[in-house]
């Protein structure tokens, strides 16, 4: 029973991942005291999840330190290493976008990125050892790693990905996978949030491309980790359906600022496709149930199990607590759409890279995991995959992958 996670995005929400990752390597050491490599052995992350999932990746040899890695870089981060604060940095990019919008004509080059995250480019330029990657594939402690993220140049969403064995590239409508040699322009480019942060150049089919934040138009998240022969998928960072703001009796009615109207944008963008994902393989499921011999073994589908661990508090009034501990260069900016007050906390929580706020994610993450012990412990005990490589799925063959016919 191949295991995978899959880490889904939400800028500086994605501690809530680090937490998570906490839990499951105790509950790893409880079930296999022996085992230091990773128990999940295909990895898939999207935008500040592919982050996440990139470093565990490079530690899937000792996944108990590269999660101890991960805790303490989210531990004690700031908003500085992620993008500029400093009031040069920050006038700079409201200058560009003020002198756009007010005399577009007369300006020469579009402003590219709300904020500037040249910090984040350094950090993982040099923060994150790829070559390891490369060594945990051809060790086989780690079967697949994939980086999603969109092409703003086609519109086409891209799977970037590397494997440790030859696996068959998909491409389905305005979707598709290719295999490449992953580095920190990848992680970036998955990251790049829309309008917030600039998009990132990528060779593509022989041309240049350039790609934004893969959480946009990604319609089917858990694609990657049932090509790569998934049986069972950890996603971590889903949200519940449930509506982000709930809208209070006797609450004021007045015309939603741009901070509101932003955090509705950014939930349909980070949130809304997993929770259908997950409702189209429960279908597929009930219906390999119930035509069990009309499903031929070579037909490539199969049944799959998925536990999305989300948040059980509200992020966002976790994030109204800590609105201050951003820098007040962004306060202001934030301040111009309304995002430096409560009501637009949702918002906000997606920029909030501070070590206060991201612990408390951290802490949320781990105690939702732990609730889940009893199952993932089966989980981990049943996905004895050491030493065993799945087959690839027949030449053509249609898959079981969230609701396609065919994929």
């Amino acid at each position: 029973m191949r295991l995978a996670l899959v880490l889904m995005g939400g800028g500086a929400r994605a501690a809530y991942q680090a937490g998570a990752l906490k839990a499951l390597a105790e509950l790893t050491r409880e079930v296999d005291p022996d085992r230091r490599t990773i128990a999940f052995p295909v990895v898939c992350g999207t935008s500040a999840g592919a982050i996440n999932a990139a470093s565990i990746a490079s530690h899937a040899d000792d996944f108990a330190e590269g999660v101890e890695r991960l805790v303490d870089f989210w531990s004690h981060i700031s908003a500085r290493q992620v993008y500029r604060t400093d009031w040069r940095g920050v006038a700079a990019a409201g200058a560009r976008w003020l002198a756009a919008m007010s005399i577009g004509w007369a300006v020469h080059q579009a402003p590219r990125g709300l904020f500037d995250n040249s910090p984040l480019a350094e950090l993982l330029a040099h923060g994150l050892d790829f070559s390891r990657i490369g060594a945990a594939l051809e060790s086989r402690a780690l079967h697949a790693l994939s980086i999603s993220a969109l092409s703003y140049s086609s519109g086409r969403h891209l799977t970037f990905y590397q494997a440790a064995e030859p696996i068959q590239q998909w491409r389905r409508a305005q979707r598709s996978a290719a295999m490449v040699k992953l580095g920190p322009e990848h992680l970036l480019a998955s990251s790049a949030i829309p309008f917030l942060f600039p998009a990132v150049p990528l060779p593509l089919d022989g041309r240049i491309e350039y790609f934004g934040d893969g959480s946009i138009r990604q319609i089917a998240p858990l694609s990657p980790a049932i090509h790569f022969g998934a049986e069972r998928i950890i996603v971590l960072g889903a949200a519940a359906p449930r509506p982000e703001v709930p809208v209070a009796p006797g609450a004021a009615t007045g015309y939603p600022t741009l901070a509101q109207i932003g955090q509705q944008v950014m939930a349909s963008v980070f949130l809304d496709s997993i929770g259908a994902d997950i409702e189209r393989i429960e279908h597929i499921n009930r219906m390999i149930l119930h035509l069990p011999h009309q499903i031929e073994p070579a037909s490539g589908w199969r049944h799959i199990e998925v536990l999305a661990i989300a948040p059980s508090e509200r992020i966002e009034l976790l994030a109204a607590r800590h609105l201050k501990r951003l820098p007040l260069t962004v306060r202001g900016l934030l301040g111009a759409v309304g995002g430096n007050r409560a009501a637009g906390a949702s918002f906000a929580s997606y920029l909030l890279f501070e070590a206060e706020f991201a612990s408390e994610l951290l802490e949320l993450g781990y105690r939702d995991t732990l609730a889940h012990s009893e199952q993932l412990r089966a989980w981990i005990a049943a996905a004895n995959h050491r030493g065993v490589r799945a087959s690839p799925p027949p030449a053509n063959a249609p898959m079981h992958e969230s609701g396609d016919a065919a994929r």
